[in-house]
């Protein structure tokens, strides 16, 4: 999930999530920026060198900034089902934003001194920004410099670099220049930027057909030094001139000697290896059937990455990286004729050249029949083979670059047909039972040329063709029926709101609108153009309102796909072989060039492997690294920031923060998250949402003492716990004995945590470094925008006023996580248990998983367990036994069924008492008016009060399990409707405890021993304290 919002009136409840996916290159340098992302969804078409994320990347169209994953909607209220008003402000044209007096510009003269001429000037009002095209006389390098009051200055230098084969030269040579250059004669000099930077973004991207240099920063000087160094890497870089780093980068053959096999090392080797092992990515690159240069691959494949000589990746760098086949963007509030004069320092050391010409991409012509492809993809073993085909519809919509009107309406018929979970063709698809997910990005268009694609994966090999007709059908259904008015409205005001919000959370706003203009300025069209949606926009919204949307939209879909023969259709087969046939193949390849080399030549190979081992292990001299630039001390303030622990109480109803965990009734996964909870009055919401970012991004992890005392506190309320509430430790070991949900919450709150937090307090003075850091890395692990839900509870009203304030927040959430998700399927060892502890009484716990048993929930169950502790328990437990207290607890979501003593000063005889549960619902008798009463009661349980803030909190929690409404309904029914039959009934399932539940006891030690005497080593032991 990526970032939603949860919006809860009084009056009024319904989820809203609104979220845009942007497309990015598929690979970039591993210095990764704070804020940089890219999308899984474009992973097979645009290269970089990490494994991609969610991005929240602008396309170079503004339809782009409106484009909705599938997992967005509209944002608004619903009530009895039909939608009465849209969340989002209404968003209206607006006449265009005058220029402002204090943006700073540059004078004829001052450009001629640096020996550029002004093409063109505009102010562009949509992003506040004086916008100016520069040209360099000598060279024809071409600089876009757009100046406004954003503190977070962006640069980047983009050079067109279509490659002629897969050998993946573009790809290798964004890694390698990278490598060390003229000035900074270093291995990495990003890697001592990244210790001495304050940058927001420091990255590099390789298109299928350009290659993209951007940086950020919100602090001038850094800023300089940033753009110095990329300056000088991608026009003097030494990997022109060093073999090693082509090999490390790219390609080479390593033996360690030459009794052993050769095999293929290299950094996009690798990549690339993992790149075509991946089924979705192996799908987009079959369907880049194209006879441009669109139809190899810029990142490589790696049975043609070792074709690529030194020889080839060197002319590649002299004949596109020069600054007449440069695009070079400055954005922010720094001097422009400081970037023009920096700019000049370098391109005055060129003269032109023809890489504008050579670099120039032909479109791709349009086919005249449909073509179908059919390939294989490595998979399991495992499952049934016959059901994880793949099959994606994929057009090229034109044979030339669209219009900025006709790119903005395909845009929104994208969002209608696929952006949100009720659009007409992903529902439908989604809702076929043919395939498991959805497969394709809708419309992408930050190429030369636009395409669609679409399709399903996880079907079965008979329902490919369903699917395609499936899909084809829904367009020309939609094509004939048009679009339902609320949804064009909630389509049009929400790609509206988006654009004028232009919000690009962490990711530096000058970077998304480089990358904008970059979609069209690389073709040299108008780079200004896609900065500015506003006529086209208000002409959309006109033609819509007099010609109507099926006029506007339906042509469209005739045009662009229905009538389109360039239709390419891939099916991806299971071929569980595949990889084993691949790894063998190139063993096979191996062992030729092995055996076609002398012995002279093995004993080379294995002396050049050892030498470049050698130089990747060899640090860089001193002398070198301080050519490297970097701030000072002076640079950084002195004092750390500090929670103003003061306000959250005058300012809030307090903050709090901990970790939520529970099984979700269906699912083998759990749901977990850190949930911040935080209360304020109406005209406090500001400062709530300011200070819970304060809290979560703010603090720093420096202060080594106070967090001593955090811990010792919180081991402190633990050995509290366990003397004062056993029944809860209790409680939660047996759930970490049966589910996954369990053994997370016992991790963090339970006796694996107290015994966490004693190690912590002795490594606190041993390795605080260590702790500090983790800290930090676990940080940078939790707070994403995906994932992230806000719940908000307060009237209609309120709810309006404070999105903007709820969009603030998430803005400044880092776009994603550092770690990649996993499931966990850990539990711990079903023995039973006695967490010995110095006391005089016991909690005594034994659990089993009713439906493991093969128990179907009804709302029955809640009555029955509730008779059970009011009856049987308390008469037995309690009464009888002596116990402070005994009750019984089913938890429907993991289908746990716990029962449970408090200060008891029995153990194994309150074991022999939930055992004989099963007996006593069988023996049971009850009259109408007591069983009228257990529902009564049970009702009473389910309709408790709650105040506002409570039921917004509820609802979060159902919305995190899954519970919708029409189940809370029908339990409620099956609670009313509870007979004595059920109890009866109940009885089988609640033996499942008796025959196969795991026991534990937080008891004395006595008691244990006496317990393992009388039915031998019963108790496995453990001493807690």
């Amino acid at each position: 999930m990526e970032r939603t919002a949860l919006l809860r009136s009084l009056s009024c409840s319904s989820l809203a999530c609104n979220k845009f996916l942007f497309s990015a290159p598929k690979h970039s340098r591993s210095f990764l920026s704070k804020s940089s992302s890219v999308s899984a969804a474009t992973a097979a078409r645009y290269h970089r060198r990490l494994v991609p994320n969610r991005s929240l990347l602008h396309r170079n169209s503004w339809r782009s900034l409106a484009r909705a994953s599938s997992h967005s909607s509209s944002l608004r209220f619903g009530l009895n089902n039909k939608h009465f008003s849209s969340l989002s402000p209404r968003a209206v044209a607006s006449p265009p934003t005058q220029p402002s007096s204090d943006i700073a510009g540059v004078g004829d003269e001052v450009a001629e001194k640096f020996g550029f001429e002004k093409v063109s000037e505009e102010f562009i009002g949509e992003c506040k920004s004086k916008a100016v095209l520069f040209k360099h006389k000598k060279t024809g390098a071409e600089v876009m410099s757009v100046s406004n009051d954003d503190e977070n200055k962006v640069f980047g230098i983009v050079f067109r670099t279509p490659p002629k084969d897969s050998t993946g030269i573009p790809h290798i040579l964004e890694h390698s220049v990278l490598c060390g250059s003229r000035k900074y004669p270093l291995k990495e000099p990003f890697v001592e930027l990244l210790k001495g930077s304050l940058h927001t973004f420091l990255n590099a991207f390789t298109y299928p057909d350009r290659t993209c240099y951007p940086v950020a920063s919100t602090n001038s000087k850094d800023f300089y030094n940033l753009v110095d160094v990329y300056l000088d890497a991608v026009f003097f870089p030494k990997c022109i001139e060093d073999f090693q780093t082509f090999q490390q980068e790219g390609w080479h053959y390593e033996l360690n000697d030459p009794s052993e096999d050769i095999t293929y090392k290299g950094v996009v080797f690798n990549e690339m290896k993992g790149v075509y092992s991946q089924p979705d990515n192996l799908l987009g690159r079959t369907a880049q059937q194209a006879n441009n240069t669109y139809g190899v691959d810029s990142g490589g494949d790696p049975l043609v990455i070792p074709k690529l000589t030194f020889e080839e990746f060197k002319e590649f760098h002299r004949k596109y990286y020069h600054p007449s086949n440069a695009r070079i963007w400055f954005y922010g509030d720094d001097d422009p004729s400081e970037r023009l004069r920096i700019l000049s320092e370098y391109l005055d050391m060129f003269d032109a050249s023809t890489a504008p010409n050579e670099s120039k991409v032909e479109p791709q012509k349009l086919f005249s029949e449909p073509v179908r492809i059919v390939e294989k993809y490595p998979a399991g073993d495992g499952g049934d083979l016959k059901k994880k085909h793949m099959v994606c519809l994929n057009w090229l919509l034109s044979d030339k670059p669209l219009d900025l009107q006709t790119e903005l309406t395909l845009g929104f018929l994208d969002h209608l047909i696929l952006g949100t979970p009720a659009s007409p063709l992903r529902k439908v698809l989604l809702e076929s039972g043919l395939g498991d997910a959805i497969i394709g990005g809708g419309v992408e268009d930050e190429l030369l040329q636009p395409q669609f694609s679409i399709g399903l994966k996880g079907v079965s090999d008979d329902d490919i063709p369903k699917v395609e007709e499936l899909i084809m059908s829904s367009l020309r259904k939609l094509a004939e029926e048009g679009f339902d008015t609320e949804a064009v409205e909630a389509s049009m005001n929400t790609i509206e709101f988006s654009l004028r919000e232009n919000n690009t959370g962490s990711f530096p706003r000058g970077l998304s609108l480089m990358l904008r203009s970059m979609g069209k300025w690389i073709y040299d069209m108008d780079p200004f153009e896609p900065l500015k949606y506003e006529q086209p926009l208000s002409d959309l919204k006109a033609r819509i309102a007099e010609e109507g949307s099926k006029a506007v939209f339906s042509p469209l879909i005739e045009k662009f796909i229905l009538n389109n023969p360039h239709c390419v259709t891939i099916e991806m087969q299971p071929d569980p072989e595949k990889a084993s046939r691949d790894e063998a193949a190139e063993k096979e390849n191996l062992e030729k060039v092995k055996a076609s080399m002398t012995e002279e030549d093995l004993a080379e190979l294995a002396r050049a492997t050892e030498e470049l081992k050698l130089k990747q292990e060899t640090p860089d001299p001193p002398e070198a690294l301080k050519c490297v630039p970097s701030l000072s001390l002076h640079d950084i303030p002195k004092e750390p920031i500090r929670i103003p622990t003061e306000l959250i109480g005058r300012k809030t109803g307090g903050i709090s923060v901990y970790p939520f965990t529970s099984s979700i009734r269906g699912k083998e996964d759990p749901s977990s998250h850190i949930i911040v909870r935080g209360k304020s009055m109406a005209g406090r919401a500001d400062d709530l949402f300011n200070l819970i970012n304060c809290v979560l991004q703010e603090v720093q992890f420096t202060d080594q003492q106070r967090f001593k005392q955090f811990v010792s506190q919180s081991k402190a309320r633990m050995e509290n716990r366990l003397r004062g509430g056993g029944h809860g430790i209790a409680a939660a070991r047996m759930d970490a004995k049966l589910n996954v949900a369990g053994w997370i919450s016992e991790q963090m709150g339970g006796v694996s945590y107290l015994e966490f937090l004693q190690a912590l307090e002795e490594k606190v003075d041993n390795d605080w470094a260590g702790i500090s850091s983790s800290l930090e890395e676990i940080r940078k692990s939790l707070l994403s925008k995906e994932g992230c839900l806000v719940n908000m509870t307060a009237d209609g009203k309120t709810l309006s006023k404070t999105e903007k304030f709820v969009g603030k927040f998430l803005d400044l959430l880092p776009s994603k996580s550092l770690v990649e998700r996993a499931s966990w399927n850990v539990r711990l060892p079903s023995n039973n248990e006695a967490i010995v502890i110095p006391t005089q009484v016991n909690y005594v716990g034994k659990a089993a998983n009713l439906y493991d048993r093969g128990y179907q929930l009804s709302g029955s169950a809640y009555v029955i367990s509730k008779h059970v502790s009011n009856t049987w328990l308390w008469d037995r437990v309690r009464v009888s036994g002596g116990a402070y207290g005994g009750f019984c607890n089913f938890d429907t979501h993991s289908g746990v069924f716990t029962f449970l003593s408090y200060r008891d000063p029995n153990l194994l005889k309150t074991l022999d008492i939930y055992d004989g549960t099963g007996d006593f619902l069988r023996e049971l008798k009850m009259d109408d008016d007591t069983l009228t009463k257990a529902i009564i009661g049970t009702i009473g349980d389910v309709d408790a009060y709650q105040l506002p803030d409570a039921k917004g909190y509820s609802s979060l929690v159902r919305y995190l399990l899954g519970i919708s409404e029409e189940e809370r309904q029908r339990r409620r029914e099956e609670i009313l409707s509870t007979s004595l039959k059920d109890f009866k009934e109940f009885a089988d399932a609640i033996d499942a405890v008796k025959d196969n539940g795991v026991a534990v006891a937080v008891a004395s030690p006595d008691d244990v021993e006496a317990a393992n005497k009388e039915r031998l080593n019963f108790f496995q032991v453990k001493k807690a304290l």
